[in-house]
């Protein structure tokens, strides 16, 4: 194994359903811009499971980069592009255009100008009728939000302020400023969400 790989516990529980997901929601083929792909190994197991499609992987720390490009080398994934260097919160990001994005357990682990940054890039390179795929951990209005994701989120503010479970519904509105509409809501493993956007 290379030095530089991470690897994160969850993606073993998490990246079958999220893939399952996908599955009846990306395109045929195309460019598909995973945002904060942070260990790389989400962007290495879809690679995988779609072959059709060619996987841009990116995130803004560059010890995830080395571990992003690691287990890409190390795999030979054939479409799995080199990893780029992107803040969500920039307004200039590597790319002009995607055929879908996915962005995995990015909005609670960041501050909200992320998620804010990431509808307004969504929505300038997203063309019509794309998806914009977000998984993780979500309130919403009139359900109870489950024991364990109250303790992540004190867990979460507690190393830093900014951080923290969102309400789903700011997330829905802020994505709609920038002509993304919500499509689904679908109830996943561990009390997480995918929530899918479409472009307008």
């Amino acid at each position: 194994m290379s030095d530089a790989r991470r690897s994160a516990p969850h993606v073993a529980r998490n990246a079958g359903p999220i893939a399952d997901v996908l599955g009846g929601l990306l395109p045929d083929k195309g460019l598909v811009l995973e945002i904060a792909s942070g260990t790389g190994e989400h962007a290495l197991y879809f690679a995988q499971v779609f072959p059709s499609l060619t996987f841009q992987p990116s995130d803004p720390d560059p010890a995830a980069l080395a571990s992003i490009d690691s287990w890409r080398v190390d795999a030979g994934a054939p479409n799995l592009l080199p990893p780029v260097r992107l803040d969500a919160r920039e307004d200039q990001w590597p790319l002009d255009r995607a055929d879908a994005i996915l962005c995995i357990n990015m909005v609670h682990i960041s501050p909200w100008a992320a998620t804010e940054g990431l509808m307004a890039g969504a929505g300038r390179r997203l063309p019509s009728g794309a998806p914009l795929y977000l998984y993780g951990a979500y309130r919403r209005q009139g359900v109870a939000t489950a024991p364990s994701n109250e303790a992540f989120d004190l867990s979460l503010r507690s190393r830093d302020a900014e951080w923290g479970v969102r309400d789903l519904e700011d997330v829905v509105a802020e994505a709609a400023k920038h002509g993304l509409a919500l499509e689904s809501v679908v109830e996943m493993p561990a009390n997480n969400l995918s929530v899918v956007f479409r472009k307008a």
